[in-house]
C-alpha cells in the first residue's frame, strides 16, 4: 500500500512540475529571444519547484504524524483517566456498525478487560 502511495505522488509531482515548467518555457520564449536564458530558467523552476514540492510532502507528513502521535495519547489518556466515556464510545461503536445490545455489551466487556493484569 505505501509503494502505491508514493508511486501516485511521483506521478502527480512530476506531472505538475513538468506542467509548471513547461508553461515558464513557453511564456518566454514569446518574451525573450535567447534559448540559453529559457534553458536556465527551465532548470531554476525545477529545483524551485523541487525544493517546495519535497518541503511540502515532508510537512504534510510530518503533520500527520504529529496529529496521530497526539490523538493516539489522547486516547490513552482517556482510557485510563476516563476510563467509563470511553466504555460507552465503544459501546456506541458496535451499536453503530448494527450489533445488537447483547453483542455491544459482550464485545465491550472482552475489549475493556485488561488481560495484562489477569495473566
Amino acid at each position: 500500500m505505501k509503494s502505491s502511495e508514493a508511486l501516485r505522488d511521483i506521478v502527480i509531482g512530476m506531472s505538475d512540475g513538468l506542467t509548471v515548467t513547461f508553461a515558464l518555457a513557453a511564456g518566454l520564449s514569446g518574451a525573450v529571444d535567447s534559448s540559453s536564458i529559457i534553458v536556465i530558467a527551465g532548470i531554476a523552476e525545477v529545483a524551485a519547484g523541487s525544493i517546495a514540492m519535497g518541503l511540502g510532502g515532508y510537512l504534510a507528513g510530518k503533520t500527520e504524524q504529529d496529529h496521530y502521535n497526539s490523538e493516539e495519547k489522547k486516547e490513552y489518556h482517556e482510557v485510563e483517566h476516563l476510563r467509563e466515556r470511553e466504555i460507552e464510545e465503544t459501546k456506541e461503536f458496535f451499536a453503530n456498525i448494527g450489533l445488537s445490545k447483547e453483542l455491544q455489551d459482550k464485545a465491550t466487556e472482552e475489549i475493556a478487560t485488561d488481560k495484562k493484569a489477569m495473566g
